[in-house]
């Protein structure tokens, strides 16, 4: 088997760079070396150590990195060679300054998406927000002029996977809001936990909505769904009409994944009451309210 070919593909701003002597003047170049000196003397200053030549050398990869990150995204989908001459274009006519902007907005709105369905206090601190921000800055646009560069792959990655967390999230905070009891205030959030609750409790066709429960209500829900031995398709129906389109497609990706789960099927029959709450914890964890006597 032949080996695998790899492509070299250097960082946009490199690839830009090489292009500048055909396609700018003398005066054109020089001031954008300016600038980017500039931004590097800033980055320095802001997220490495400005006093030392480590410092200044990790600055400058942070800056080719976000500064490509922002070409990527202001040149499109365009052909290498083509995207090249584009971003000639930009760093030319709008200069490296708007270009870095673009791509440290890329960051910033990216950190400020939540990374996992487990939400707390500390995700809305100022000092842990600004700590996320630099590590994502710095794991994303640390970029070798001399090596191939991968950061908008990972930044495309990241920005999916944290949109889908974002609209889980969303969805059990309007399941909360609309909690048949009364909106759920608490700062902690286990988003998978409220929609498995709301999905639990969905099967009794009541429509209602649960987002949170103690063991005497999830008590009285087993005896009532064993007495009544309602139709689960039924009550999930009946549950998604009361839900807005898009927590309605979350949720109802989520009943695929439950629908034929042991733990639903035995609490139409005869698992004692203790097992089931014991099995229950482990879908919903800390969104179950502790009952002390």
């Amino acid at each position: 088997m032949l080996p695998a070919i790899v492509i070299e593909k250097l960082p946009r701003l490199v690839r830009a760079i090489r292009l500048i002597p055909g396609r700018a003047s003398a005066e054109e170049a020089a001031g954008l070396a300016d600038e980017l000196a500039g931004i590097t003397a800033m980055v320095a200053e802001k997220f490495t150590n400005d006093r030392t030549a480590e410092g200044i050398g990790r600055a400058q990869l942070l800056t080719i990195g976000c500064v490509s990150l922002g070409l990527e995204d202001l040149v499109g989908d365009e052909p290498d060679e083509v995207g090249d001459e584009a971003a000639v274009g930009v760093l030319v006519s709008e200069g490296a300054e708007l270009v870095f902007q673009a791509g440290f907005r890329m960051i910033r709105e990216l950190a400020a998406l939540p990374e996992d369905t487990l939400l707390g206090e500390f995700d809305n601190d100022p000092v842990y927000a600004q700590r996320r921000l630099k590590e994502l800055f710095v794991d994303i646009c640390t970029a070798d002029p001399g090596e191939t560069w991968t950061g908008h792959q990972r930044y495309l990655g990241q920005l999916k996977q944290r949109q889908e967390t974002q609209a889980v999230v969303r969805t059990a905070q309007w399941l909360r809001r609309h909690h048949w009891e009364g909106a759920v205030q608490d700062p902690d959030l286990n988003a998978e936990g409220v929609i498995a609750l709301a999905i639990v409790f969905g099967i009794d066709g009541s429509g209602r909505i649960v987002a949170r429960t103690g063991q005497k209500e999830f008590e009285r829900f087993v005896n009532a769904v064993r007495k009544a031995q309602p139709d689960f398709q039924a009550g999930w129906a009946r549950l998604l009409e009361n839900i807005p389109a898009p927590q309605q497609a979350i949720i109802a990706k989520r009943i695929e994944a439950y629908r034929d789960s042991t733990f639903l099927k035995n609490i139409a029959g005869k698992v004692p009451l203790a097992q089931l709450f014991v099995e229950l914890e482990n879908y919903a964890g800390s969104e179950i309210d502790a009952e002390y006597p």
